[in-house]
């Protein structure tokens, strides 16, 4: 296909694209800007049609993957990196301010319950929370894998029975 056809059969298929777009927006303002995109996309990558592929049905992967690169990129922004030594990833659609003697109180609540664990109870459910796989704790301990399972489970099991007055 010369690349003046397929640009008259690419525009004259826009408005094919519409319905998806607002399915996929549920805005009439974004679902023109994501046709826009796709139609760029599209012209940009004439190339890259195949001849005797069903035109419309690539039009509208294009426009899908479109939308959904976009709106990944819209949680990232929203999203930003706690540099504390554990580097948990927050959603935070807005900004708020907190006391953290709340957080100090649990957290003192949360290491002498850890502290009353049990040393073979202990020692597993410390080395996966630090991140180590349980693979690589069942090579580091020399015990068989499910027994690190199990023992990960029952820390975990004792920790949240004595520590049912932090959920309050």
């Amino acid at each position: 296909m010369k690349a003046l056809d397929f640009d008259q059969t690419v525009a004259s298929l826009q408005t094919l694209l519409k319905p998806l777009a607002l399915k996929l927006t549920h805005n009439g303002e974004a679902a023109e800007d994501l046709i826009q995109e796709t139609m760029l996309k599209a012209l940009a990558n004439r190339d890259k049609f195949r001849q005797g592929t069903n035109i419309k049905a690539w039009l509208y992967t294009i426009m899908k993957n479109t939308f959904i690169t976009d709106y990944h990129k819209r949680v990232r922004r929203q999203t930003f990196v706690d540099n504390s030594e554990d580097q948990f990833l927050l959603n935070s659609p807005g900004h708020s301010v907190h006391n953290k003697a709340g957080g100090k109180l649990a957290m003192d609540e949360i290491s002498k319950a850890i502290k009353k664990l049990p040393h073979d109870l202990k020692t597993p459910f410390m080395m996966y929370w630090k991140g180590y796989k349980y693979t690589e704790i069942s090579d580091i301990l020399d015990l068989p894998l499910g027994t690190v399972k199990n023992r990960i489970h029952l820390a975990r099991k004792d920790l949240k029975a004595d520590l049912a007055s932090l959920r309050g």
